[in-house]
């Protein structure tokens, strides 16, 4: 069954909603300051992130259908997306070259399923920490990169590959070229995986070098981060950068710095698959905002 999008979300209402008021630009022309975006410009994506395929516990003993479930929701939309994003831990970390191979195919394959034509992905330290991202570039190419989309440009960052939690230097200079050309009213969004300020840094939940990735932003007007890593839906400003966290497609975890250890929420039979979901992301033009709609993983 196919339903409206509107109908979707108001059924999916137990994953709550939220609007933010990120501005949306045109790059400016020839000098000429940028403008607000007209309806013709309007466009959404879908996030999702921490599926984390391969996990086997009690913090979620339905895990080999959490993903399955999320493709299924995000196919019921009666208006594909743009595009999906997946923003890390796409698998569940293994000391196993095979076994991580493995999981990175399976996973593959489930979201080929998606009947959508653009997707994205990014590496989480699940996925990339243990071999400095090789596995993932076998299977979904280069762990940073941007691409631009009807006037946005998207930067994906690379948290997670050096396992001291770090950009690196080498990264930061490409983020300042590809900064450098860049109008400084023009829109810009980020994907990352870990948080680029200090969350929880006992917890991991902060990038080591991420506050030079913030300054070279900051000149910006425009810019907004999507990222995963915490498992729960979490939104922050640095300056005038917003930064918004999103739901895992596995289990959720504890408030930031609100017990010893970041041990998994408990599995409530009660209420399955509590906690967890994914958004999308859509761009208003006339109010110049991006509205972030949570969902839930549930089948509707």
């Amino acid at each position: 069954m196919m339903i409206d999008r509107r109908e979707f979300l108001r059924l999916a209402a137990v994953g709550g909603g939220a609007a933010f008021l990120s501005a949306f630009y045109r790059p400016s022309l020839a000098g000429v300051p940028g403008t607000p975006m007209t309806g013709e410009d309007d466009f959404y994506f879908v996030q999702l992130s921490d599926s984390h395929w391969g996990y086997a516990g009690d913090a979620n003993p339905e895990a080999a259908h959490t993903l399955p479930m999320a493709v299924e929701a995000v196919n019921m939309l009666s208006t594909p997306p743009d595009f999906v994003v997946f923003t890390g831990d796409l698998t569940h970390t293994t000391d196993d070259p095979k076994e991580r191979r493995r999981r990175l195919a399976e996973f593959k394959d489930i979201v080929s399923k998606l009947n959508i034509r653009t997707m994205h992905f990014m590496p989480g330290e699940h996925d990339a920490s243990l071999d400095f991202g090789a596995a993932f570039k076998e299977f979904f190419g280069p762990t940073h990169y941007t691409f631009d989309h009807k006037g946005v440009h998207f930067i994906v960052l690379d948290n997670v590959s050096d396992p001291g939690a770090r950009i690196g230097d080498s990264q930061l200079d490409w983020l300042r070229q590809d900064l450098s050309s860049r109008d400084r009213q023009a829109p810009i969004v980020v994907f990352t995986h870990r948080p680029l300020f200090d969350l929880v840094p006992k917890w991991d939940w902060a990038t080591r070098d991420g506050d030079k990735a913030v300054e070279l932003l900051m000149p910006f007007a425009n810019v907004t981060v999507f990222y995963g890593h915490i498992h729960q839906e979490h939104h922050r400003m640095t300056g005038h950068i917003a930064h918004h966290a999103a739901k895992s497609l596995v289990f959720p975890l504890p408030s930031p710095g609100s017990q010893d250890k970041r041990t998994p929420l408990a599995w409530d039979a009660t209420k399955p698959f509590k906690g967890l979901g994914f958004r999308e992301v859509e761009a208003k033009p006339i109010s110049a905002a991006y509205e972030i709609a949570e969902f839930p993983v549930v089948k509707v």
